[in-house]
C-alpha cells in the first residue's frame, strides 16, 4: 500500500495522468483493511482474487483467506461500493484442472454471491484459464469446463466473462515468466555472485609519490 496510493493519486490527478476512477482498477487478494482505507482515500475500481466459493478451498489457494475469510471479504465489498465509480464489483476465479472447477463449484458461487447478506453482493465474474509454469503441479481447466462452469453462472443470471490468454504460446502469459524465465537466466544465483562479491574487503593500495 505504501506505494500503491501515491500511484493511484498520480493516476487520477489532473496534473498528473488525469485517468478517469472507472478506467483504473485495483486487484487485491483480499486485505480487508486495505479495501476499507482504499474505499475512503481513493476508491477506484475493485477486482477481487476469488479463486474458490468456500473458506475450506480457499485456505488452500489463498492463505490470506485464513487471516480474512470469505464472510469478512464479502463484508468489505458491500462497504466499498458506495464510494466505487462502478456499481459492482469484479470476482476473478482462476479456473485449476479438478480443483476448483466443478458444477457444484459454480453452484456455490453462484449461491455465495447472490445471498450474501441477504441481499447478495453486486458483482461480475471474470474467469480466468489457468497459465501453467514449471513445477505448479496444477493444470488450466478444459474450454469445456470452463464453458460449462461460466453457463451455470450465466443461468444463475450472473454477469460473467472468461478472460482471453495472450502470450501462452511463447511460455509469456500471465503467472509463467516468474516460474520459467527466472530458471533460465539463473537470476538468482547471479544475484548471490554479486552480493558475494560485494561483500569482499576492500583492498587499499599505497603508491609511492615520485619525486
Amino acid at each position: 500500500h505504501a506505494a500503491l496510493f501515491p500511484a493511484l493519486r498520480v493516476m487520477l490527478a489532473d496534473h498528473g495522468y488525469g485517468l478517469s476512477r472507472r478506467r483504473v482498477t485495483v486487484s487485491t487478494s483480499g486485505v480487508v483493511p486495505m479495501m476499507d482505507r482504499l474505499a475512503s482515500e481513493c476508491p477506484v475500481a475493485l477486482a477481487v482474487s476469488l479463486h474458490a466459493p468456500n473458506d475450506a478451498l480457499r485456505d488452500s489457494l489463498v492463505p490470506l483467506n485464513r487471516k480474512y475469510p470469505i464472510a469478512e471479504l464479502l463484508d468489505a465489498c458491500m462497504r466499498y461500493l458506495p464510494a466505487a465509480p462502478r456499481d459492482f464489483i469484479t470476482f476473478e476465479y482462476c479456473m485449476l484442472d479438478g480443483v476448483n472447477d466443478q458444477p457444484e463449484h459454480a453452484q456455490q458461487l453462484l449461491d455465495l454471491v447472490r445471498s450474501h447478506g441477504g441481499q447478495g453482493v453486486p458483482c461480475k465474474i471474470n474467469l480466468i484459464p489457468f497459465n501453467p509454469f514449471p513445477d505448479s503441479g496444477l493444470k488450466c481447466s478444459p474450454k469445456a469446463v470452463v464453458t460449462r462452469f461460466a453457463q451455470v453462472l450465466v443461468d444463475g443470471g450472473l454477469v460473467t466473462t472468461v478472460r482471453k490468454t495472450r502470450g501462452d504460446d511463447i511460455d509469456a502469459a500471465c503467472g509463467q515468466l516468474a516460474g520459467d524465465v527466472l530458471d533460465r537466466t539463473n537470476a538468482g544465483q547471479r544475484l548471490a555472485r554479486l552480493r558475494s562479491a560485494s561483500e569482499q574487503p576492500i583492498r587499499i593500495v599505497h603508491r609511492e609519490r615520485q619525486a
